[in-house]
C-alpha cells in the first residue's frame, strides 16, 4: 500500500502546479515538487475525526463500521502520534443530500441533452441516466440557487470539523462488494434490518461529502470480512492540503502494511 501512495503522489506532483485556465490550480510557489519524498515525513500529530455513519444517518451493512473503527484504533495504538476521535456531523446530513441531488441532475442533464435530440439515442441509453435528465428538467433556478446556498453552508460547517481534526474518516462503501449482476443494490442489510434505496445513488451517499465539499479525499484499506470481501476507509483532507492528506495516509500506510 506504502507504494500505492507514493506513486499517487508521483502522480499529482506531475499534475499539479499553475494554469490560467484553473482557476483552483496550485500556484508557482505552492507546486508539489519532490512529493513523493515529502510525504514520507510523517506529520508530528495527526488527529482523525471518526465520522462513522454520521450519527446513525447512513445505512451501513454489518460489520462495514466495526472494521473501519478496528482499522482506525489499530493505526492509534502502533503511532504514538495518532489521536482519533469520534466526532458527530456538523451539518445537516438530509440538505446536503437533497442539495447534492440538485446539483447532480442539473449537470448530469446538461451532459445528456445533446445525445437526446435523436429519438433512437433514448432507447440506448439506461433508465438511471433517463431519469437524471427527466429529473433536470424539473429543477427551477430558484431550486439550484438555494442548493448552491446549502453547498456553501456545507462547505463553512466542514471547515469548522478542521479546525479540530486534520483529516475526517468515513467508510469507502456503505456494504460490502455485491453480487456483479446487480444494477445497484435496492436495500441495504443493517444489524436493525433491511432499508430500502430510494434512487440508484443512494447506497453510495457516503462518498458525497468530500467532493461536494471540494475536498482532497484518499482512499486506504481496512481489512476483509469473514468471507475475504474488502472493505476501506476515506480519509478527507483541508483544502488544497493534498501534501498532508498524503502523509498521512502513508503513515496509514506504514502500520498496516500486513493488514487482515
Amino acid at each position: 500500500m506504502a507504494r500505492n501512495v507514493t506513486d499517487l503522489a508521483a502522480l499529482l506532483e506531475t499534475q499539479s502546479g499553475p494554469d490560467p485556465r484553473t482557476p483552483y490550480s496550485l500556484s508557482a510557489g505552492e507546486s508539489l515538487k519532490n512529493l513523493p519524498a515529502q510525504i514520507q515525513i510523517a506529520p508530528k500529530e495527526i488527529k482523525v475525526g471518526w465520522m462513522a455513519d454520521l450519527n446513525g444517518y447512513l445505512p451501513m451493512q454489518g460489520g462495514v463500521l466495526e472494521i473501519c473503527e478496528l482499522a482506525l484504533r489499530r493505526f492509534e495504538s502502533l503511532n504514538p502520534s495518532v489521536r482519533i476521535d469520534h466526532v458527530s456531523p456538523f451539518f445537516d446530513t438530509h440538505l446536503v443530500w437533497q442539495a447534492w441531488c440538485t446539483w447532480r441532475s442539473t449537470i448530469m442533464g446538461i451532459r445528456l441533452s445533446p445525445y437526446l435530440n435523436q429519438a433512437q439515442n433514448k432507447a440506448l441509453m439506461k433508465p438511471e441516466a433517463l431519469w437524471e435528465y427527466e429529473q433536470s428538467l424539473g429543477i427551477e433556478a430558484k431550486t439550484l440557487a438555494t442548493a448552491s446556498i446549502e453547498r456553501t453552508r456545507f462547505y463553512q460547517f466542514m471547515l469548522e470539523h478542521f479546525k479540530t481534526h486534520d483529516v475526517l474518516a468515513l467508510p469507502a462503501a456503505q456494504l460490502w462488494p455485491f453480487d456483479k449482476t446487480w444494477r445497484w443494490p435496492k436495500e441495504i442489510i443493517t444489524p436493525k434490518g433491511a432499508v430500502a434505496m430510494d434512487t440508484y445513488h443512494r447506497w453510495m451517499e457516503v462518498v458525497i461529502y468530500a467532493t461536494f465539499a471540494g475536498l482532497p479525499c484518499i482512499s486506504v484499506p481496512a481489512g476483509f470480512n469473514e468471507e475475504g470481501l474488502a472493505m476501506g476507509i476515506q480519509l478527507i483532507g483541508r483544502p488544497s492540503a493534498d501534501k498532508e492528506l498524503l502523509q498521512i495516509a502513508y503513515a496509514y500506510s506504514q502500520t498496516h502494511l500486513n493488514f487482515k
